[in-house]
């Protein structure tokens, strides 16, 4: 797999309006993106599967609580907690719970012991990630999907953007650009080896699906 240097680009959906219409279509494209790489699935499988999911779910950067509402349908009798800037999308299930702000400082108030996301920590800078590595040894069991960092998964972004709207065709390769090969989400987090034992996989699709699993004493 050839290294290609991480590069942070601010993506263009988050400076948009909820309602602008580039947003609008960027969001279904997103949806049609996740079906694709099967990161909902793989998530809500992974999670359905571990005996810890009953003790709590929290979501970094739920959005518009997809992944939240999947969850809950995988796992019913399981509290499950978005986490975003934005406040609860109306839509949702009164079963899940939500805070709107800074998850790097609503998380301090977190109980749970799993915490996933989907396409998040990419935004993230390396020095950032490290604190909130800190944030995350509260949970029991981490899940998260970022963009896979090699020129495989650009090269599809271009063979399908015609597919897409101005905004993804803009937003999906800087993503790729920010995103992780095996063995880097660990590291930037800072997450002890002799504390987690890390799992990661590669896609074809273009996904670094992560899991941490706090060692038992």
């Amino acid at each position: 797999m050839r290294s290609l240097n991480r590069i942070l680009i601010p993506e263009l959906l988050d400076s948009l309006d909820s309602n602008d219409p580039r947003a609008i279509r960027s969001r279904r494209d997103l949806v049609f993106i996740d079906a694709f790489m099967g990161n909902s699935r793989w998530i809500a499988k992974t999670i359905s599967r571990s005996p810890l999911a009953r003790e709590g779910i929290v979501e970094l950067g739920a959005g518009e609580g997809r992944l939240c509402e999947r969850l809950h349908r995988a796992v019913p009798d399981c509290k499950i907690t978005g986490l975003d800037l934005i406040p609860k999308p109306q839509r949702l299930s009164a079963a899940i719970q939500w805070e709107a702000g800074d998850f790097f400082k609503t998380l301090e108030n977190m109980h749970g012991a799993v915490c996933t996301g989907s396409l998040v920590l990419h935004h993230f800078s390396d020095h950032a990630l490290s604190e909130l590595g800190g944030r995350l040894t509260r949970f029991s069991s981490l899940v998260f999907v970022e963009p896979l960092r090699s020129p495989a998964p650009l090269i599809a972004a271009q063979l399908v953007s015609p597919l897409l709207g101005e905004v993804t065709r803009y937003d999906m390769p800087a993503s790729i650009r920010a995103g992780f090969l095996p063995g880097e989400l660990a590291e930037v987090l800072q997450l002890d080896p002799s504390f987690w034992t890390i799992r990661e996989v590669a896609t074809w699709r273009g996904a670094l699906r992560f899991t941490a699993s706090r060692n038992r004493k």
